[in-house]
């Protein structure tokens, strides 16, 4: 029977967190009554610390592990002892925090690192290899940083949502970002492998004015009123807000289990710009969750080569030209990496398709660690 612990010791980057420092985890969770998990982070790395240890937390809910996160800017040497020192000194003083400033007694350092071994004697526990070699995990932070696409086998839902290319659809009414957004989702999961679980996020705010104007209506049936339509509705600024919001959520939701790229048809950006359309400014709120967003890249669906459709819920031609230039000079003036792709489905999607394929061969940047 494997030899049980009081108290487990787990140091690293996790720049980023992937299987292989799950399982690490989850060895020590199984076999210590208490594990202490030390994210060590330098502060010139690109992932902040607190969302490093967010992903811990969220991975290993477990009650008896406590994620411990500390800024480590001391250089890497290990054949100088008073780097080491150095090291250990910082990961004492995570330990005191983590637990009420008395950091308990380390009976066992659990690593799949070389210098395991002295980290343990330095603690004064026992040295608990697991997966030697990475055989049963193939993969490290390095390749990770360096490749995500072949790591992503290897990655939590919440990694892969922070990874995730995010890729807009956007365009004035009756100009196909719905059906742009549809096909670039199938060109990309017809590539099978981990692009099979490409997927797109419908628009939001249609669902929302669906439900508004449904919701007039029962109330105007109830009170004996004539029937709305859309040019009865009132809106308030708190709504397009929501619209944003709700918007975020069902991209972040959809990322995390999807593939390396994301389409999103619209986004805060674009409610901006209905909330100047329908309330006469632009809101800064909107706009604060359009630079929360982490999007890649926009296409803007022009109106040039696409008639106008009257589908009963639209404004009219008459806006629609406003709209496609507004974007487009708020996609231009924002400095925001977008193309603008016209003339039949055919031609628009291939020319979506060359934009997106240039992003992803740009592969993701990444400071180097200390």
């Amino acid at each position: 029977m494997s030899a049980r612990y009081a108290h487990g010791l787990v140091i690293g980057k996790f720049y980023p967190p992937h299987a292989g420092h799950h399982h690490l985890v989850d060895t020590a969770a199984e076999r210590c009554a208490l594990v202490t998990v030390v994210v060590a982070a330098s502060s010139v790395e690109s992932i902040p610390l607190a969302l490093r240890t967010a992903w811990l937390r969220e991975a290993h809910p477990q009650p008896h592990v406590v994620v411990a996160p500390v800024v480590d800017d001391i250089e890497i040497d290990y054949d100088d002892p008073e780097i080491w020192a150095a090291h250990v000194e910082v990961f004492r003083h995570a330990l005191e925090s983590a637990h009420g400033g008395l950091a308990p007694d380390v009976d066992a350092v659990f690593s799949s690192e070389t210098y395991g071994p002295e980290l343990a004697r330095r603690f004064g526990g026992a040295h608990v290899a697991v997966d030697p070699g990475r055989v049963r995990y193939p993969v490290s932070g390095t390749m990770v940083r360096d490749d995500p696409v072949s790591a992503w086998p290897w990655l939590s839902p919440a990694v892969r949502a922070y990874l995730a290319r995010r890729v807009v659809v956007t365009g004035a009414e009756s100009t196909g970002t719905t059906t742009l957004a549809r096909a670039l989702a199938a060109h990309y999961a017809a590539r099978g492998g981990v692009w099979a679980a490409t997927r797109w996020v419908p628009e939001y705010g249609r669902t929302y004015c669906e439900e508004k104007l449904a919701l007039a209506r029962r109330t105007a049936k109830a009170a004996g009123a004539p029937e709305p339509w859309l040019d009865d509705l009132e809106w308030r600024p708190e709504e397009f807000t929501l619209i944003a919001h709700r918007q975020l959520d069902w991209e972040d939701a959809a990322a995390r289990t999807g593939s390396p790229v994301l389409f999103c048809d619209t986004d805060a950006l674009a409610t901006a710009l209905w909330h100047e359309r329908y309330l006469g400014t632009v809101s800064s709120e909107v706009l604060r969750v359009h630079e929360r967003a982490r999007h890649d890249l926009w296409i803007h669906t022009s109106v040039d080569g696409v008639p106008f459709e009257q589908d009963g819920w639209r404004d009219g031609e008459h806006v629609r030209h406003g709209m496609d230039r507004r974007l487009r000079a708020e996609l231009a003036g924002r400095g925001l990496p977008h193309v603008v792709v016209s003339g039949p489905p055919e031609e628009r999607l291939a020319a979506a398709v060359r934009a997106v394929d240039d992003l992803l061969a740009t592969g993701r940047a990444f400071a180097p660690p200390l």
